[in-house]
């Protein structure tokens, strides 16, 4: 356990949106020494600063690093969105012995891994997280389930509150598993892989292997729940192997089969738990509202409905998001950011199956391109942003009862928004615009 009493602490990535204030506040806390250094600058970081105000002997260095503090560094704290690849910063503070780290890995080494659920995977993860969360909050009680990792803020702050006989649900995405050494939870799922992150894992490989940390240092009465296109990972682990197959049958809020997969992760998580009767899950997940950004009803005009599926930042999810409806209804909104993922099956399976389709942003025209290569009915837009997509898709699906309108993007949002969340609002702000121009 890393002890950072007296340490000189370096937290390596603020974020705009608070990734490294909990380790910051709790580093501080612990009597450490702490300095923080992002590449962007404080007029870009004034939420993540405000957030740290209360704590005036934090230093920062902003806009970029500077080697020095690296070298002198007795810890330092990486957010999972530095690129560790030749990573100068990196490499000269641990040959000048620092040890490197992440919040991660700070918070597994300080709870009981026999009571953490661990959840990866290219798609489905947030939702099956928050999914095993609500179910064990509706049996165990709110107070002794934590939800964190990828979704969520930080546990850090949330210790002392954490007991031994709590469970802990954390999502953890590739980068995150990238960084950790030496652990892998008690019940370990894996959703499923696809083509991600190839901008930051290089290839196919290494993104796999980053995700095989979730199960490589289990050991016997562990628990592994893989999906089919994962099930060969069994080999990884020594655990108890659960293989998900098939969809769950219950009666749940939100749409699409792959919710239904998702549901049959968080029920064999939750079984292995808790082991109470089965009804009890099924009386929660026919409550689960689903998460914001993730196929979340917007609005519903004249027979057209809305939703805002922003999360979707793969391929994959966006696949898994059109086929939630019927063939032949969904005005698929798609495109983003370019991480390099193979867009190909995305567009194809659009253009076959899809109303129409909406392509915007960076990836936009080699999504457009490729649709238009098989479209047979399906009519294909290049559009400049959101906004101009859902102007096009509410005058085309109007006064056609039973059509979608899906802002589902297959790519990541940093070509034209901060994260995307914001790309989600876009959406939903231009919808109730559109639609009440009519």
């Amino acid at each position: 356990m890393h002890d950072l009493n007296g340490k000189r602490v370096v937290v390596m990535g603020l974020g705009r949106f608070g990734g490294g204030v909990g380790v910051t506040r709790f580093a501080h806390a612990r009597g450490a020494s702490v300095l923080v250094t992002d590449l962007l600058n404080a007029s870009q970081l004034t939420d993540s600063l405000a957030r740290l105000a209360d704590l005036p002997d934090v230093e920062y260095y902003l806009g970029g690093h500077r080697l020095a503090d690296f070298t002198a560094a007795d810890v330092v704290v990486i957010n999972p969105a530095v690129d560790l690849r030749d990573n100068t910063y990196l490499i000269e503070a641990e040959a000048h012995g620092a040890e490197l780290t992440t919040e991660i890995q700070l918070l597994i080494e300080r709870v009981n891994r026999m009571r953490v659920i661990g959840v990866t995977g290219t798609a489905g993860k947030s939702t099956t997280v928050a999914m095993i969360g609500h179910a064990l909050a509706a049996t165990c009680g709110p107070d002794r389930v934590h939800v964190g990792g990828n979704i969520g803020g930080s546990l850090l702050g949330a210790l002392d509150a954490i007991a031994d006989d709590h469970w802990i649900v954390l999502e953890l995405s590739s980068f995150m598993l990238d960084l950790i050494n030496d652990w892998s939870p008690h019940i370990a799922i894996v959703t499923n892989i696809a083509d991600n992150h190839l901008d930051r894992h290089g290839t196919m490989a290494d993104y796999a292997a980053a995700k095989q940390q979730l199960l490589r240092d289990q050991v016997a009465g562990d628990h592994a729940v893989l999906g089919e296109s994962v099930a060969s990972w069994a080999a990884l682990t020594p655990a108890r192997v659960t293989v998900i197959d098939r969809l769950y049958k219950g009666a749940m809020a939100i749409p699409g089969a792959h919710n239904r997969l998702n549901a049959l992760f968080a029920q064999a998580a939750w079984e292995i738990a808790t082991g109470v009767d089965m009804s009890a899950f099924h009386d929660a997940i026919a409550t689960f509202a689903g998460l914001p950004h993730r196929l979340q009803l917007v609005a519903e005009h004249n027979g057209v409905t809305f939703f805002n599926d922003s999360k979707s930042t793969t391929p994959e999810s966006a696949k898994l998001a059109i086929d939630a409806f019927e063939p032949g209804v969904v005005h698929a909104i798609l495109g983003g950011y370019d991480k390099h993922a193979d867009l190909q099956p995305l567009a194809e399976h659009a253009a076959k199956r899809c109303a129409a389709v909406y392509a915007i942003g960076q990836t936009g025209p080699t999504i457009a391109g490729l649709a238009r290569q098989v479209a047979d009915h399906c009519p294909v837009h290049g559009c400049a942003d959101v906004d101009a997509a859902v102007k096009q898709a509410v005058a085309a699906s109007r006064n056609h009862a039973g059509q979608v309108v899906l802002l589902s993007p297959g790519c990541a949002s940093w070509d034209q928004f901060t994260n995307y969340e914001a790309r989600g609002r876009a959406f939903a702000e231009a919808v109730l615009r559109f639609t009440d121009e009519e």
